[in-house]
């Protein structure tokens, strides 16, 4: 069983985020097959005009993604579809939970046209619109990436 599903198990996740987390995996490994073949523009030419930000998705308290109730699990379902379709569009970059000891949270980084455009992206979340949870878009520049 893969590390990151022991690790899972021993925080002892609702189903829910677990299966919210094994899709978002699944999405980011097709993402990365995808540029591995070739068939994904990449390079410095190919993100000229664009802006990186780095969101951070803050949860009501630290025990959130092991207590949530079910209207929060049912928010939290639309909130994974949500960047999950933005995920196919080529604009998220990376996205996930930080196991920080405080408390996780979530984070994405982004690459879009405008400083507009990145906050329209973090505010539609279901999660941030159902005020669950907190969200931060914070400008950032990648410096290196793996192609």
């Amino acid at each position: 069983m893969p590390a990151t599903l022991l690790r899972m198990r021993s925080l002892r996740l609702p189903r829910v985020v677990c299966a919210v987390l094994l899709a978002l995996c699944a999405l980011v490994c097709a993402g990365t097959a995808t540029a591995q073949n070739g068939t994904a523009a990449s390079g410095p030419s190919a993100n000229a005009a664009k802006l990186q930000f780095y969101i951070r998705l803050t949860p009501p308290r630290p025990t959130f993604a092991v207590d949530m109730n079910a209207h929060e699990q049912e928010v939290m379902e639309a909130h994974a579809a949500y960047w999950a379709d933005l995920y196919k569009t080529g604009k998220v970059l990376i996205i996930g939970p930080v196991h920080d000891p405080k408390g996780i949270f979530g984070m994405a980084i982004i690459e879009v046209a405008s400083e507009a455009e990145a906050h329209t992206m973090a505010e539609n979340d279901p999660s941030v619109k159902a005020g669950i949870n907190k969200v931060e878009v914070i400008p950032m520049h990648v410096f290196l990436r793996k192609q």
